[in-house]
């Protein structure tokens, strides 16, 4: 099993390279968004407990999205692989999904990848998404350029956790979708 962690700013393809890796290889991707999504509509306690703090426009403490990653690792133990999209994004998070993962499955992460995409690139990417997704934070150059400051702040912490265990490799994520596909299995075949 190979269990990867999947980094990239807003705008970088992060969710098209997460999706072709899960075709290639039969793995699973564990997103947070969609854990929050599915726990909130099924209902669940964690969903609940997740549910009061986004009413309230609050984000969701690490210990109950911890809670609700480690429950989703349970109901894979038998993937071929992981990769994790959204989590973590502190250090706190970090040493969690190390914990969760050595206690659960007995194992570490291989290996996280970055898609590196110079910030210009990623605004007009945005933009351009904008036109068609009918996502509000899309069409403002402002709310994109702040979205993808705050991505720098947050992912220069963890990236420090995992540069310590030689496991941070940032990839060039411009190209056309299948050459930065590759260049991912590229990194992924030398685990």
């Amino acid at each position: 099993m190979k269990n990867i962690v999947l980094f990239g700013p807003p705008g970088s393809g992060k969710g098209t390279q997460a999706q072709n890796l899960v075709e290639k290889y039969n793995w699973v991707q564990l997103s947070t968004g969609d854990m929050f999504r599915y726990n909130i509509k099924n209902k669940t306690e964690l969903g609940t407990l997740a549910k009061t703090y986004i009413d309230q426009g609050q984000l969701v403490p690490d210990d109950v999205t911890t809670k609700m990653l480690k429950e989703e690792v349970k109901h894979h133990k038998d993937a071929e692989g992981l990769i994790f999209d959204g989590y973590p994004r502190t250090t706190n998070q970090a040493i969690a999904l190390d914990e969760i993962l050595k206690e659960v499955l007995g194992r570490e992460v291989d290996v996280c990848l970055s898609l590196m995409v110079e910030d210009e690139r990623l605004v007009k990417r945005i933009l351009d998404r904008g036109k068609t997704s009918g996502r509000v934070d899309d069409a403002s150059e402002e709310i994109i350029r702040n979205r993808i400051k705050e991505y720098y702040k947050k992912t220069d912490e963890v990236s420090q956790h995992y540069r310590t265990q030689n496991k941070w490799i940032e990839i060039d994520g411009v190209g056309e979708i299948y050459e930065i596909t590759e260049r991912l299995v590229d990194e992924i075949e030398k685990l």
